[in-house]
Protein backbone atom coordinates (compact mmCIF):
# COMPACT_ATOMS: atom_id res chain seq x y z
CA UNK A 1 0.00 0.00 0.00
CA UNK A 2 2.56 2.26 1.11
CA UNK A 3 4.36 1.45 -2.76
CA UNK A 4 1.18 1.98 -4.23
CA UNK A 5 0.62 5.35 -2.34
CA UNK A 6 3.94 6.86 -3.57
CA UNK A 7 3.47 5.93 -7.15
CA UNK A 8 0.47 7.82 -7.26
CA UNK A 9 2.11 11.25 -4.94
CA UNK A 10 5.12 11.03 -7.60
CA UNK A 11 2.46 10.47 -10.69
CA UNK A 12 0.04 13.19 -9.39
CA UNK A 13 2.63 15.74 -8.16
CA UNK A 14 1.52 15.82 -4.40
CA UNK A 15 2.37 14.41 -0.96
CA UNK A 16 1.22 10.68 -0.02
CA UNK A 17 -0.96 12.01 2.83
CA UNK A 18 -2.74 14.57 0.27
CA UNK A 19 -3.22 11.05 -1.74
CA UNK A 20 -4.68 9.39 1.34
CA UNK A 21 -7.01 11.96 1.61
CA UNK A 22 -8.29 11.77 -1.21
CA UNK A 23 -8.67 7.69 -1.05
CA UNK A 24 -10.10 8.30 1.75
CA UNK A 25 -12.76 10.92 0.99
CA UNK A 26 -11.53 13.18 3.62
CA UNK A 27 -12.61 17.23 3.29
CA UNK A 28 -9.37 19.79 2.68
CA UNK A 29 -8.45 18.79 -0.60
CA UNK A 30 -8.56 21.53 -3.38
CA UNK A 31 -10.71 20.42 -6.18
CA UNK A 32 -8.16 20.45 -8.89
CA UNK A 33 -5.62 18.25 -6.26
CA UNK A 34 -8.48 15.43 -5.82
CA UNK A 35 -8.79 15.37 -9.73
CA UNK A 36 -5.01 15.06 -10.50
CA UNK A 37 -4.75 12.17 -7.74
CA UNK A 38 -7.84 10.40 -9.54
CA UNK A 39 -6.07 10.94 -13.05
CA UNK A 40 -2.67 9.13 -11.86
CA UNK A 41 -5.08 6.58 -10.20
CA UNK A 42 -6.26 5.92 -14.16
CA UNK A 43 -2.78 6.33 -15.95
CA UNK A 44 -0.78 4.30 -13.53
CA UNK A 45 -3.96 1.36 -13.59
CA UNK A 46 -5.55 0.91 -10.19
CA UNK A 47 -9.33 0.91 -9.58
CA UNK A 48 -10.83 3.88 -7.75
CA UNK A 49 -11.88 3.17 -5.00
CA UNK A 50 -15.87 2.50 -4.78
CA UNK A 51 -17.04 5.62 -3.28
CA UNK A 52 -14.87 7.74 -5.74
CA UNK A 53 -16.40 6.65 -8.78
CA UNK A 54 -18.34 9.23 -10.77
CA UNK A 55 -22.05 7.77 -11.63
CA UNK A 56 -22.72 8.11 -15.06
CA UNK A 57 -24.60 10.69 -16.36
CA UNK A 58 -25.83 8.22 -18.79
CA UNK A 59 -24.81 6.20 -21.87
CA UNK A 60 -24.41 8.02 -25.27
CA UNK A 61 -24.49 5.47 -28.33
CA UNK A 62 -21.50 5.92 -31.41
CA UNK A 63 -22.00 4.15 -34.54
CA UNK A 64 -19.37 3.69 -36.80
CA UNK A 65 -18.42 2.14 -40.10
CA UNK A 66 -16.00 -1.07 -39.97
CA UNK A 67 -12.77 -0.15 -37.59
CA UNK A 68 -10.25 -1.82 -39.91
CA UNK A 69 -9.79 2.49 -41.77
CA UNK A 70 -7.76 3.26 -38.49
CA UNK A 71 -9.11 7.08 -39.02
CA UNK A 72 -12.62 5.69 -37.68
CA UNK A 73 -10.98 4.25 -34.17
CA UNK A 74 -9.24 7.13 -34.13
CA UNK A 75 -11.99 9.79 -34.37
CA UNK A 76 -14.03 6.91 -31.84
CA UNK A 77 -10.74 7.38 -28.81
CA UNK A 78 -11.66 11.36 -29.29
CA UNK A 79 -15.36 11.28 -28.76
CA UNK A 80 -14.86 8.44 -26.10
CA UNK A 81 -12.44 10.33 -24.00
CA UNK A 82 -14.93 13.76 -24.33
CA UNK A 83 -17.76 11.78 -23.52
CA UNK A 84 -16.06 9.90 -20.27
CA UNK A 85 -14.70 13.90 -18.96
CA UNK A 86 -18.76 14.91 -19.37
CA UNK A 87 -19.31 11.96 -16.47
CA UNK A 88 -21.56 9.92 -19.92
CA UNK A 89 -20.59 6.15 -20.84
CA UNK A 90 -19.71 5.44 -24.24
CA UNK A 91 -20.96 2.61 -26.04
CA UNK A 92 -19.35 2.12 -29.61
CA UNK A 93 -21.10 -0.07 -31.71
CA UNK A 94 -19.40 -0.93 -35.27
CA UNK A 95 -21.27 -1.86 -38.49
CA UNK A 96 -19.53 -4.91 -40.47
CA UNK A 97 -20.50 -6.45 -43.48
CA UNK A 98 -22.44 -9.36 -42.93
CA UNK A 99 -23.03 -8.28 -39.33
CA UNK A 100 -25.61 -5.91 -37.76
CA UNK A 101 -27.43 -3.08 -39.61
CA UNK A 102 -27.40 0.75 -38.49
CA UNK A 103 -30.87 0.50 -38.24
CA UNK A 104 -30.53 -2.41 -36.14
CA UNK A 105 -27.47 -1.02 -33.72
CA UNK A 106 -30.14 2.24 -33.48
CA UNK A 107 -32.83 -0.17 -32.23
CA UNK A 108 -30.66 -1.79 -29.34
CA UNK A 109 -28.88 1.68 -28.35
CA UNK A 110 -32.62 2.77 -28.21
CA UNK A 111 -33.62 0.20 -26.17
CA UNK A 112 -30.55 0.81 -23.71
CA UNK A 113 -32.25 3.62 -23.08
CA UNK A 114 -29.09 6.04 -24.51
CA UNK A 115 -29.18 9.93 -23.78
CA UNK A 116 -28.12 10.43 -27.29
CA UNK A 117 -26.27 8.89 -30.35
CA UNK A 118 -23.75 10.05 -32.28
CA UNK A 119 -23.45 8.55 -36.03
CA UNK A 120 -20.31 8.81 -37.89
CA UNK A 121 -20.41 8.04 -41.70
CA UNK A 122 -23.54 6.49 -40.96
CA UNK A 123 -26.41 6.42 -43.85
CA UNK A 124 -26.88 10.03 -43.75
CA UNK A 125 -23.95 10.30 -46.06
CA UNK A 126 -25.71 8.61 -48.57
CA UNK A 127 -27.47 10.24 -50.70
CA UNK A 128 -29.88 6.98 -52.00
CA UNK A 129 -30.79 6.18 -48.33
CA UNK A 130 -34.42 7.02 -46.71
CA UNK A 131 -33.60 10.24 -44.39
CA UNK A 132 -36.92 9.19 -42.45
CA UNK A 133 -34.92 6.84 -40.20
CA UNK A 134 -33.67 9.57 -38.54
CA UNK A 135 -37.42 11.64 -38.17
CA UNK A 136 -38.59 8.22 -36.78
CA UNK A 137 -35.76 8.64 -34.20
CA UNK A 138 -36.29 12.50 -33.32
CA UNK A 139 -40.08 11.51 -32.95
CA UNK A 140 -38.84 9.15 -30.33
CA UNK A 141 -37.07 11.56 -28.03
CA UNK A 142 -33.73 10.38 -28.76
CA UNK A 143 -30.77 13.73 -29.68
CA UNK A 144 -28.39 13.07 -31.87
CA UNK A 145 -25.70 14.27 -34.06
CA UNK A 146 -24.34 13.39 -37.36
CA UNK A 147 -20.73 13.11 -38.61
CA UNK A 148 -19.59 12.91 -41.79
CA UNK A 149 -22.31 13.78 -44.54
CA UNK A 150 -25.27 16.18 -44.48
CA UNK A 151 -28.66 15.74 -45.72
CA UNK A 152 -30.80 18.71 -46.03
CA UNK A 153 -33.62 16.82 -44.90
CA UNK A 154 -32.57 15.78 -41.67
CA UNK A 155 -33.46 18.44 -38.87
CA UNK A 156 -29.96 17.47 -37.06
CA UNK A 157 -26.64 19.01 -36.44
CA UNK A 158 -24.01 17.60 -38.47
CA UNK A 159 -19.92 18.05 -38.23
CA UNK A 160 -18.29 17.86 -41.25
CA UNK A 161 -14.70 18.35 -42.36
CA UNK A 162 -14.50 20.55 -45.50
CA UNK A 163 -13.96 18.02 -48.71
CA UNK A 164 -13.82 21.04 -51.07
CA UNK A 165 -10.76 23.05 -49.30
CA UNK A 166 -9.23 19.68 -49.10
CA UNK A 167 -9.03 18.86 -52.71
CA UNK A 168 -7.81 22.30 -53.86
CA UNK A 169 -5.48 22.10 -50.87
CA UNK A 170 -3.81 18.60 -52.73
CA UNK A 171 -4.10 20.07 -55.93
CA UNK A 172 -2.36 23.17 -55.64
CA UNK A 173 0.13 21.28 -54.05
CA UNK A 174 0.94 18.98 -56.88
CA UNK A 175 0.04 21.55 -59.56
CA UNK A 176 3.52 23.58 -57.85
CA UNK A 177 5.32 20.69 -58.42
CA UNK A 178 4.91 20.63 -61.75
CA UNK A 179 2.00 17.76 -62.48
CA UNK A 180 -0.41 18.64 -65.30
CA UNK A 181 -2.01 14.84 -65.33
CA UNK A 182 -3.79 14.50 -61.68
CA UNK A 183 -5.98 11.90 -60.91
CA UNK A 184 -8.49 11.25 -58.33
CA UNK A 185 -9.49 7.97 -56.72
CA UNK A 186 -12.34 8.22 -54.59
CA UNK A 187 -15.37 6.09 -53.50
CA UNK A 188 -18.98 5.84 -54.52
CA UNK A 189 -20.85 8.53 -56.01
CA UNK A 190 -24.04 8.11 -53.81
CA UNK A 191 -21.99 9.60 -50.95
CA UNK A 192 -21.83 13.09 -49.86
CA UNK A 193 -18.40 13.89 -49.20
CA UNK A 194 -17.59 11.67 -52.39
CA UNK A 195 -19.89 14.32 -54.58
CA UNK A 196 -18.30 17.32 -52.45
CA UNK A 197 -14.92 16.02 -53.28
CA UNK A 198 -15.22 15.87 -56.84
CA UNK A 199 -16.63 19.58 -56.79
CA UNK A 200 -13.95 20.87 -55.22
CA UNK A 201 -11.56 18.64 -57.54
CA UNK A 202 -13.18 19.54 -60.63
CA UNK A 203 -13.46 23.52 -59.89
CA UNK A 204 -9.22 23.80 -58.68
CA UNK A 205 -8.29 21.52 -61.61
CA UNK A 206 -10.24 24.19 -64.26
CA UNK A 207 -9.15 27.37 -62.06
CA UNK A 208 -5.08 26.01 -62.04
CA UNK A 209 -4.98 24.10 -65.02
CA UNK A 210 -7.97 25.24 -67.55
CA UNK A 211 -8.89 21.95 -68.12
CA UNK A 212 -12.60 21.53 -68.93
CA UNK A 213 -15.32 19.96 -66.28
CA UNK A 214 -15.96 17.04 -69.25
CA UNK A 215 -12.27 16.18 -69.40
CA UNK A 216 -12.10 16.42 -65.66
CA UNK A 217 -14.64 14.35 -65.52
CA UNK A 218 -13.92 11.93 -67.68
CA UNK A 219 -10.51 11.01 -67.72
CA UNK A 220 -8.98 11.70 -64.35
CA UNK A 221 -11.67 10.49 -61.95
CA UNK A 222 -12.14 6.93 -60.82
CA UNK A 223 -14.51 5.42 -58.23
CA UNK A 224 -14.43 2.33 -56.60
CA UNK A 225 -13.75 1.44 -52.63
CA UNK A 226 -13.14 2.87 -49.73
CA UNK A 227 -10.13 0.13 -49.31
CA UNK A 228 -6.70 -0.67 -50.16
CA UNK A 229 -7.54 -2.63 -53.04
CA UNK A 230 -9.94 -0.05 -54.09
CA UNK A 231 -7.40 1.93 -54.57
CA UNK A 232 -5.09 0.16 -55.76
CA UNK A 233 -7.54 -0.90 -58.48
CA UNK A 234 -8.76 3.00 -59.17
CA UNK A 235 -5.06 4.59 -59.02
CA UNK A 236 -3.62 1.80 -61.60
CA UNK A 237 -6.52 2.59 -64.06
CA UNK A 238 -5.75 6.46 -63.82
CA UNK A 239 -1.85 5.32 -63.91
CA UNK A 240 -3.07 3.56 -67.68
CA UNK A 241 -4.38 7.04 -68.33
CA UNK A 242 -1.06 8.60 -67.72
CA UNK A 243 -1.64 10.50 -64.45
CA UNK A 244 1.81 11.27 -62.93
CA UNK A 245 0.09 11.93 -59.50
CA UNK A 246 -3.18 10.98 -57.50
CA UNK A 247 -5.25 11.86 -55.08
CA UNK A 248 -6.77 9.66 -52.76
CA UNK A 249 -9.98 10.18 -50.86
CA UNK A 250 -8.53 7.97 -47.92
CA UNK A 251 -5.45 7.18 -46.68
CA UNK A 252 -6.16 3.38 -47.04
CA UNK A 253 -7.04 4.13 -51.20
CA UNK A 254 -3.33 5.84 -51.00
CA UNK A 255 -1.52 2.70 -50.07
CA UNK A 256 -3.22 0.41 -52.69
CA UNK A 257 -1.98 3.57 -55.03
CA UNK A 258 1.39 3.22 -54.01
CA UNK A 259 1.06 -0.81 -54.58
CA UNK A 260 -0.51 -0.09 -58.05
CA UNK A 261 2.68 1.99 -59.21
CA UNK A 262 5.05 -0.31 -57.89
CA UNK A 263 3.62 -3.22 -59.87
CA UNK A 264 3.78 -1.34 -62.73
CA UNK A 265 7.61 -0.79 -61.74
CA UNK A 266 7.07 3.01 -61.12
CA UNK A 267 8.90 4.78 -58.24
CA UNK A 268 6.83 7.00 -55.73
CA UNK A 269 7.38 9.71 -55.73
CA UNK A 270 9.63 9.37 -58.14
CA UNK A 271 7.44 8.59 -61.36
CA UNK A 272 4.01 9.17 -59.57
CA UNK A 273 3.21 11.35 -56.64
CA UNK A 274 0.46 9.82 -54.25
CA UNK A 275 -1.51 11.74 -51.68
CA UNK A 276 -3.93 10.36 -49.22
CA UNK A 277 -7.01 12.32 -46.87
CA UNK A 278 -7.61 11.59 -43.09
CA UNK A 279 -3.66 11.63 -41.68
CA UNK A 280 -4.97 8.13 -39.77
CA UNK A 281 -2.55 6.80 -37.06
CA UNK A 282 0.79 5.11 -38.35
CA UNK A 283 0.60 6.80 -41.75
CA UNK A 284 3.77 9.39 -41.54
CA UNK A 285 5.33 5.94 -40.96
CA UNK A 286 4.98 4.27 -44.41
CA UNK A 287 7.42 3.50 -46.97
CA UNK A 288 7.51 6.58 -47.99
CA UNK A 289 5.50 8.66 -45.47
CA UNK A 290 2.40 9.58 -46.69
CA UNK A 291 2.17 13.67 -47.95
CA UNK A 292 -2.14 13.89 -47.03
CA UNK A 293 -4.72 15.77 -46.42
CA UNK A 294 -5.14 15.72 -42.29
CA UNK A 295 -8.46 15.73 -41.40
CA UNK A 296 -9.06 17.54 -38.30
CA UNK A 297 -10.18 14.85 -35.98
CA UNK A 298 -9.82 16.09 -32.41
CA UNK A 299 -11.79 19.13 -33.44
CA UNK A 300 -14.33 17.13 -34.90
CA UNK A 301 -14.75 14.63 -31.77
CA UNK A 302 -14.87 17.51 -29.51
CA UNK A 303 -17.45 19.64 -31.54
CA UNK A 304 -19.76 16.17 -31.94
CA UNK A 305 -19.82 15.49 -27.80
CA UNK A 306 -20.49 19.26 -26.91
CA UNK A 307 -23.36 19.69 -29.48
CA UNK A 308 -24.79 16.17 -28.34
CA UNK A 309 -24.93 17.02 -25.07
CA UNK A 310 -26.19 20.57 -25.82
CA UNK A 311 -29.13 18.70 -27.39
CA UNK A 312 -29.27 16.21 -24.30
CA UNK A 313 -29.00 19.39 -22.44
CA UNK A 314 -32.39 20.86 -23.77
CA UNK A 315 -30.44 23.55 -26.19
CA UNK A 316 -29.97 22.29 -29.51
CA UNK A 317 -28.02 23.71 -32.01
CA UNK A 318 -29.82 24.60 -35.15
CA UNK A 319 -30.11 22.46 -38.15
CA UNK A 320 -26.69 23.19 -39.77
CA UNK A 321 -23.31 21.90 -40.83
CA UNK A 322 -20.26 22.45 -38.49
CA UNK A 323 -17.30 22.14 -41.10
CA UNK A 324 -13.91 22.14 -40.27
CA UNK A 325 -10.70 23.37 -42.11
CA UNK A 326 -8.22 20.56 -42.88
CA UNK A 327 -4.73 20.85 -43.73
CA UNK A 328 -2.24 19.49 -45.84
CA UNK A 329 0.71 17.54 -44.38
CA UNK A 330 3.66 17.07 -46.79
CA UNK A 331 5.77 14.10 -46.74
CA UNK A 332 7.49 11.73 -48.75
CA UNK A 333 5.10 10.38 -51.15
CA UNK A 334 5.18 13.43 -53.19
CA UNK A 335 7.91 14.95 -55.64
CA UNK A 336 8.55 17.00 -58.73
CA UNK A 337 6.61 15.49 -61.69
CA UNK A 338 8.49 13.55 -64.11
CA UNK A 339 10.39 15.43 -66.38
CA UNK A 340 10.30 18.24 -64.48
CA UNK A 341 13.22 17.93 -62.32
CA UNK A 342 14.32 21.57 -62.21
CA UNK A 343 11.70 22.39 -59.29
CA UNK A 344 12.37 21.32 -55.62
Amino acid sequence: MTTRLADIAAQAGVSEATVSRVLNGKPGVAATTRQSVLAALDVLGYERPVRLRQRSEGLVGLITPELENPIFPALAQVIGQALTRQGYTPVLATQTPGGSTEDELTEMLVDRGVAGIIYVSGLHADTTADMQRYERLRAQGVPFVLVDGFSPKVQAPFISPDDRAAMSLAVTHLVSLGHTRIGLALGPRRFVPVQRKIEGFVRAMQDQLGLSPEDIESRLIQHSLYTLEGGQAAAGALIERECTAVVCASDMMALGAIRAARQRGLEVPTDVSVVGFDDSPLIAFTDPPLTTIRKPVPAMGQAAVRTLLEEIGGTPAPHSEFVFMPELVVRGSTASAPGDRSRP
